[in-house]
């Protein structure tokens, strides 16, 4: 998986509107998330929020619980999570995005 294919996959997920046909759940998030942070910063080394902290426990779990996921195949889960939601809303402006990442390498 290319990182240029990544970056688009990330700029496509950021430029999605709040009320499109696109609507990530919130696992669809954490999902998202997790494998972001696994494929720009590595194993999640950092300490666990605090007990109160319910999205940045959420958070941190997410990422932990793909410890041991190399770069690549974080980018790789990533885009084909979005390829798969922006295809299940099957509307002009995701089919449009969908085209642009299989046209990356």
């Amino acid at each position: 998986m290319s990182e240029a294919k990544f970056e688009k996959a990330v700029e496509i997920i950021g430029a999605l509107p709040k009320d499109g046909p696109v609507k990530p759940t919130q696992d669809d998030q954490l999902f998202f998330y997790k494998y972001f942070k696994q494929a720009k910063f590595g194993d999640n080394t950092t300490t666990r929020p605090g007990m109160l902290d319910f999205t940045g426990k959420a958070k941190w779990d997410a990422w932990t619980s793909v410890k041991g996921t190399s770069a690549e195949e974080a980018r790789k889960k990533y885009v084909e999570k979005l390829i798969e939601l922006l295809k299940a809303s099957d509307d002009e402006e995701s089919k449009k995005a969908v085209a642009e990442l299989e046209a990356l390498e």
